[in-house]
């Protein structure tokens, strides 16, 4: 079967869409799938293309997966105009690109979204080549810039609305990564049957063994003091999280160390609030390397999984599948009403839950969550049943060749 993927986020970024995007591909490939991928060069989460890449090129990549970089606008700070300038300009850049995968004529084409903006790139690409349209949702991008209010309700926002309904309506299939966001596409108008279930996953046999002098070592380079309990926020650091309120919460809990592993818009300004509150117990480090993921995960002793209200349905953390897979004890922020809180409500102990946006809520949630065994058996069977990567590219792949 020839497996068109087309998307802004690919391999080697190591967090968010672009590592599962990636590890899809070459999972398929691996399956003995003909795959090739348009995407762009990499720049997530730190905004800023990768070393020995173009943001102005295009290039090709041979290998079990063709794959084809598309130039785009990175913006070095985010707002709406630069975001949407961004998105926009990957989608027209790609569009060559993709037009020229007539010849090889695709099975199926699978979208990533974000953006919406290459769908009908996509429905034109498939009508000339009868090959099936599939629109994968990581994140509902226009309901996150409506619930952070980066778009003020009117003309902009109701014509924004028509079009990602527009875009979910004319696919033949839209799959999306929780229950509640397929809920979200039904309720756009999309029937019930042209809706699955794709959930992001882990990599479980990475997460169950980890050696204990690993993580003394990687303590030690991250100059982390001995004995201190530590409480990790790792991945992208956006607009999306609202993590002023950790910094609230590392006022008070001074005797904890608070570790920030990641890159992303809103590094910047917790690095500047964390110096003019002059606290001593807020680390910021890098993106660590993959491999060294595992360590990492399991050196924490309470992670944070937080989101601003009015995103946590529109978006679910990929960070968490490795929390739950390392046996980590998260406290998350989210609704009782929203995926994650569900989540915490049908699973009692997976995770502690704690209303978004209150710094007093989360300072109880983290204390909680450092009285509890560092091993969360409870999450670690979770994941174990639930977010296999070979079970949940298997029934993928199952997928694919049914439609």
């Amino acid at each position: 079967m020839k497996i068109l993927i087309y998307g802004i986020n690919f391999s080697p970024e190591l967090t968010g869409t672009g590592k599962y995007s990636g590890e899809m591909a070459y999972w398929l490939a691996n399956a003995g799938q003909e795959v090739r991928v348009i995407t762009a060069p990499p720049y997530y989460p730190e905004w800023s293309v990768h070393e020995n890449f173009s943001s102005y090129k295009f290039r090709k990549e041979e290998g079990a997966v063709i794959t084809y970089r598309c130039p785009l606008y990175v913006p070095s700070s985010l707002s709406l105009l630069k975001r949407l300038f961004h998105l926009t300009s990957f989608a027209l850049s790609s569009l060559l690109p993709l037009i020229r995968q007539k010849t090889w004529k695709p099975d199926c084409i699978i979208c990533i979204a974000p953006t919406l903006f290459c769908v009908p790139g996509m429905l034109l690409l498939s009508k000339w080549c009868n090959a099936k349209s599939i629109l994968h949702i990581q994140d509902y991008e226009i309901d996150a810039m409506l619930g952070l209010e980066m778009v003020k309700k009117g003309f902009f926002s109701r014509l924004a609305t028509a079009y990602e309904r527009w875009c979910l309506t004319n696919v033949n299939l839209v799959s999306t990564i929780s229950k509640s966001m397929m809920k979200k596409a039904i309720d756009k108008g999309v029937p019930e049957d042209n809706v699955f279930f794709f959930p992001n996953w882990s990599e479980i046999e990475r997460f169950k063994f980890i050696d204990e002098e690993s993580v003394i070592q990687l303590r030690r380079e991250l100059n982390i003091e001995v004995g201190k309990k530590v409480i990790l926020y790792a991945g992208n650091i956006g607009q999306k999280q609202g993590l002023e309120t950790v910094i609230d919460v590392a006022q008070v809990m001074t005797d904890s160390i608070f570790l920030f592993v990641g890159e992303g818009g809103g590094k910047e300004k917790l690095e500047r609030l964390s110096r003019e509150k002059k606290l001593e117990n807020i680390l910021f480090k890098p993106l660590q390397p993959y491999e060294k993921l595992p360590v990492l995960l399991k050196l924490a002793d309470c992670h944070l999984v937080i989101q601003r209200r009015g995103a946590a349905d529109a978006v679910l953390p990929s960070k968490l599948t490795n929390i739950l897979a390392v046996g980590g004890n998260a406290v998350i922020t989210a609704d009782e009403q929203t995926e994650l809180g569900q989540l915490c409500l049908q699973e009692p102990g997976i995770a502690i839950c704690v209303p978004p946006e209150s710094s007093a809520q989360l300072a109880l949630g983290i204390k909680q969550s450092l009285g509890l065994p560092k091993l969360n058996l409870k999450a670690q069977a979770y994941a174990n049943e639930f977010l296999d990567k070979e079970s949940i590219l298997a029934r993928y792949l199952n997928i694919l060749k049914n439609i």
